[in-house]
């Protein structure tokens, strides 16, 4: 798995990259100091997945971030967000761009590899705290009316969705439901095709608006 790393840190660069490099199965690819450099280094060397830093000289990495998700050529090429900063504004902009997900720097090494790993599987990753309000943003503005999705969906699928909703990752559903892995990703897979839905935030903010999950129960979580 090829890992771009562009943060305007060097200390934290390399930290980074020493982490990625000591786990089987990863390696650092390409690194950046800024967003400008971050687009070049991404089409230059096509990694998988690219930790993008938010503040940065010459182009921040929101503006990075969408320069590269909207190059065909990177398709397969999806970006998270590392900050020190949960401003919303921060983590709405980096959905608005393409981004895959958005963690702070204080993460531990091994959620920072889990999720690499995760997101490049195709999930998408939040730290819990930014989850919760990004999903209390989205249920809290006015938006058109849209019919409950049970009609749609079987019984699985809806105890899938509420716990993709509350957070669950793939293993924690196949855990909860006592299914395996694999089935897990195809009900998800069934979930974003029925639920027109890009990625797994949407589904998560399709639970909320279906009253499958609440944000004032979830939310002390």
């Amino acid at each position: 798995m090829r890992v771009a790393l562009v943060d305007d840190q060097p200390l934290l660069r390399r930290s980074l990259a020493m982490v990625i490099d000591s786990e089987p199965g990863l390696v650092v690819v390409g690194e950046a100091d800024n967003g400008v450099d971050g687009v070049a280094v991404t089409a230059a060397t096509r990694p998988d997945v690219v930790l993008m830093d938010v503040r940065m000289p010459k182009l921040d990495g929101l503006q990075a971030t969408r320069r590269i998700c909207a190059n065909p050529d990177l398709a397969a090429t999806r970006v998270l967000v590392l900050s020190m900063f949960e401003l919303d504004e921060y983590v709405y902009e980096a959905l608005r761009a393409g981004a895959s997900g958005f963690l702070l720097k204080d993460t531990r090494p091994e959620d920072l590899i889990d999720a690499i790993r995760r997101t490049h599987d195709g999930q998408s990753l939040f730290a819990p705290s930014i989850l919760t309000r990004l999903v209390e943003h989205y249920v809290s503005t006015p938006r058109r009316a849209t019919a409950t999705p049970a009609g749609r969906l079987t019984r699985r699928e809806v105890e899938v969705l509420t716990l993709v909703g509350r957070g669950l990752s793939n293993d924690g559903i196949a855990a909860h439901l006592t299914i395996s892995v694999k089935t897990v990703k195809t009900h998800v897979s069934h979930l974003l095709a029925k639920l027109d839905a890009r990625d797994r935030a949407q589904l998560v903010i399709a639970a909320y608006d279906a009253g499958l999950v609440t944000p004032r129960r979830d939310a002390s979580r």
